[in-house]
């Protein structure tokens, strides 16, 4: 019998393992939502923008490596997926967007809200189409799961006009295949190990690849076996415990902190799961310190990256076939690259205690790791804190610290603790949030409340937006244009059926994290920062204090 597409379409979500289609529909979704409504197996989760359903949809997918599903109408809903297709593409996050259009083949309403999506999805997207036909559901719905969750991951999008969601077909949906990623080449595993054995100080810098991939196992044998040290970027946080002795701390900063001096003394560096969207850790030179590149993919050559050895195939293997064949030598010497993680660690134990109010964000960044498990996650918006937590905070398991060094968009923290929540519902979840980042999305606190999670909304409140105020100071540009003023965040919380509190003093903040992560439901604290000493630590002490070492 014939199949209504509509029908057919979410038949190949089922197919395909979607558990959630995050969205907010239209007119133009109509038939899709009919259809959907009839699924045993895939729930609706209606957001309260369409934002924030791609972020969500975003989340799920970097949680679980199988491809997040988020629907949005024609015209203004597609336009508000174009934040959350990039998020997910530069982020490496496998998504499908879903947008309605009018009929293709007959339309009496002119241009009405018409825009061309799919020319507007290219730059974004690993895959764009526009459904003309119902029999065609089967290989293009087959077609965007595959290129979304195939490495690099990212966003895909199928544009389903509505009448071709009436049409009926004999088509039927198609079963995944068997994909193996490939292995590395033996001869390339044996050239980057000789480099590797010698080497004098060779270093580990473990970037977004890594994480995306269940290297950490792997990574942490190599480490084990060999004795050298390991440095992450601000995606590649958690994929080795940094309560490790051999962490040497994350590149936060752009350059002049003390673990770009542990990266500058190595000769050898052996870069993991590199990823030209993030700042680089490092800049190459020519006749500078060599780079063996350990990536599923080749390397993108740039100015300042143009690595020795490419080693190239999935990263798990590749590590684990290095770390078969590798043999130690009594040559190597990391006793500059400890030293300097120590003098990073005491300067950061010398600003923890502070307890002033407003918080000191050192002082805040120590509370909120005590006061989370190390399995607990925590979502970053993005803002000068990003910056501190990514510095000083130690991700204890991989995917425990989500912030967005890819994109960097604001807006994206409290949609991710929410999917976070959803796939990890026994878990401790925060959002991590400035007030500015906060209200682009706090709509979906609604949609939180509303489904029941459990989550806990941490507003660092200064009144402004305090990432730019940093940079215009740094800069020596005077301070004006970016301060604001904010609504009450505790009746706000309270409005939505959530609970609010107010931070009063730094032994407050550590009773309500502990009160909010122990307690059901979704729980804000709005916690009022002083960030007035950002640009003097951040951009002048550490740089000082680092280039001392010797």
């Amino acid at each position: 019998m014939a199949t209504k597409a509509s029908d057919l379409f979410i038949q190949c979500l089922e197919e395909e393992g979607c558990e959630y289609i995050f969205g907010v529909p239209g007119e133009e979704n109509l038939d899709m939502l009919d259809s959907l409504s009839r699924s045993k197996k895939i729930k609706l989760i209606l957001t309260r923008h369409e934002q924030g359903a791609g972020f969500m949809a975003a989340t799920y997918g970097r949680h679980t490596g199988k491809t997040g599903v988020c629907m949005a109408t024609l015209g203004p809903g597609a336009t508000n997926f174009v934040t959350a297709a990039a998020y997910a593409q530069l982020g490496g996050m496998p998504i499908l967007m879903v947008t309605g259009q009018k009929p293709i083949k007959k339309s009496k309403q002119g241009r009405f809200q018409i825009l061309e999506v799919v020319e507007m999805m290219k730059p974004i997207t690993k895959f764009t189409h526009q459904l003309a036909s119902a029999d065609n559901i089967p290989s293009r719905i087959r077609e965007a799961y595959r290129l979304a969750e195939e490495e690099k991951p990212g966003a895909t999008h199928i544009e389903f006009p509505e009448d071709i969601a009436d049409e009926h077909t004999d088509s039927r949906p198609l079963k995944a295949s068997l994909a193996r990623r490939p292995e590395a080449e033996d001869k390339a595993v044996r050239a980057a190990v000789k480099m590797i054995e010698d080497a004098k100080s060779p270093i580990l810098v473990i970037g977004a690849g890594g994480n995306r991939k269940q290297t950490g196992r792997m990574l942490l044998q190599f480490i084990e076996k060999t004795g050298i040290p390991f440095v992450t970027t601000q995606l590649g946080k958690g994929v080795i415990d940094e309560c490790h002795p051999k962490f040497l701390g994350c590149a936060a900063l752009s350059a002049g902190d003390f673990v770009h001096r542990s990266i500058e003394h190595a000769d050898l560096i052996i870069n993991v799961g590199h990823d030209v969207i993030e700042k680089p850790p490092f800049f190459m030179q020519n006749g500078g310190t060599p780079v063996i590149h350990v990536s599923s993919k080749t390397a993108e050559v740039d100015p300042v990256y143009f690595p020795q050895v490419e080693v190239i195939g999935d990263i798990a293997n590749a590590i684990w076939k290095m770390q078969k064949d590798i043999v130690p030598s009594g040559r190597w010497n990391f006793d500059f690259m400890h030293k300097a993680r120590q003098a990073e660690v005491a300067h950061t134990e010398s600003l923890e205690d502070d307890t002033r109010f407003p918080i000191f964000p050192p002082h805040l960044v120590r509370e909120v790791r005590k006061a989370m498990p190390a399995d607990g996650i925590i979502c970053l918006d993005n803002g000068v804190y990003k910056i501190w937590f990514a510095r000083n905070y130690p991700a204890r398991q991989q995917n425990t610290v989500l912030l967005d060094n890819a994109l960097a968009t604001m807006g994206a923290g409290l949609p991710s603790a929410m999917a976070s929540a959803m796939v990890y519902p026994d878990r401790k979840i925060m959002a991590i949030c400035g007030d500015g980042g906060f209200m682009m999305n706090s709509q979906e606190m609604e949609t939180a409340v509303r489904l029941g999670l459990n989550l806990t909304v941490l507003i660092l409140n200064d009144n402004s937006y305090g990432m730019i105020r940093w940079k215009q100071a740094n800069m020596g540009f005077k301070d004006w244009g970016l301060t604001y003023n904010n609504p009450d965040f505790v009746k706000y919380a309270e409005s939505y059926g959530a609970d609010g509190y107010r931070v009063e003093s730094a032994e407050h903040l550590t009773q309500l994290l502990k009160k909010c992560l122990d307690t059901p439901g979704v729980h804000l604290i709005d916690c009022p920062v002083d960030y007035s000493e950002n640009d003097q630590i951040l951009n002048k002490d550490i740089k000082t204090l680092s280039k001392q070492l010797s």
